[in-house]
């Protein structure tokens, strides 16, 4: 069967996240970037079923500009076969993102597509969910643990109460969550090799999306600067200044 990972590009995860002084987004100027650290668990999850011989062909489709064909290539060097890049150097919120991925599943026709949870930078966990609604699809949301047996796929999801399994048919769609698995890194000789895979690239019009944002961005600020902690040398000093300090006893 054919898998259908997304991907994005996102700021390292190690990158300290810098406002811009008109305080309208976040400055990218020079910012080290990286695909978003739950795609990298999906891309990991879908080359293992093709290990299995259980995924004939693992397809990765990333929205973004031309420099995120670094991500595809990266997911093409861990074990995927092919790329498809939707480049646009528009905002691309959830639900227009789920709108070009139903896009590329109405052409690909994949039995899964696997997506991260959500992105680090926007942190909305919305698109998986968006996808499947409009797909018609069967969703398996925050997965810990995914089994494809014939043309079902168990998936264990970790929910507030602990963990529940759900079966869905296929196609469906799965988001992941962190103890899914543990991504491998691309050794040197699979990354010359991705550089020779395929990346076709397209864009929001050629799918007849409309991408405009529904959502306008106010203002974005930087959390407020904490005060350092202070060590204590007994409880009851710190009694004291629970009580007289901070004054919350």
């Amino acid at each position: 069967m054919k898998v259908l990972v997304a991907v994005k590009r996102v700021i390292d995860y190690n990158v300290k996240v810098r406002v811009k002084p008109d305080n309208t987004g976040v400055d990218l100027t020079n910012v080290k970037m990286a695909m978003n650290p739950f795609c990298e668990i999906a891309v990991e999850e879908a080359v293992r079923l093709k290990e299995k011989g259980i995924a004939t062909e693992v397809v990765v489709v990333s929205i973004g500009p031309q420099a995120a064909q670094e991500q595809i290539r990266t997911a093409l060097a861990l074990g995927a076969d092919r790329g498809i890049l939707i480049q646009t150097d528009e905002e691309i919120q959830s639900l227009a993102a789920a709108k070009l991925l139903k896009a590329v599943v109405d052409k690909e026709q994949p039995k899964l597509v696997i997506l991260g949870k959500q992105a680090i930078d926007s942190d909305n966990n919305q698109t998986g969910q968006m996808l499947a609604a409009l797909c018609g699809y069967p969703q398996g949301t925050f997965a810990s643990e995914v089994v494809v047996e014939g043309e079902k796929v168990n998936v264990t999801r970790e929910v507030d109460g602990g963990l529940v399994t759900v079966a869905l048919n296929l196609p469906a769609v799965v988001t992941t969550d962190l103890r899914l698995n543990e991504p491998r890194y691309a050794s040197l000789p699979n990354i010359m090799k991705a550089k020779k895979k395929p990346l076709e690239t397209t864009t929001p019009a050629d799918l007849g999306v409309d991408v405009a944002p529904r959502l306008t961005t106010l203002k974005v600020e930087a959390p407020a600067q904490r005060k350092a902690g202070i060590k204590v040398a007994s409880v009851a000093e710190l009694v004291d200044k629970l009580k007289n300090e901070a004054k919350v006893i």
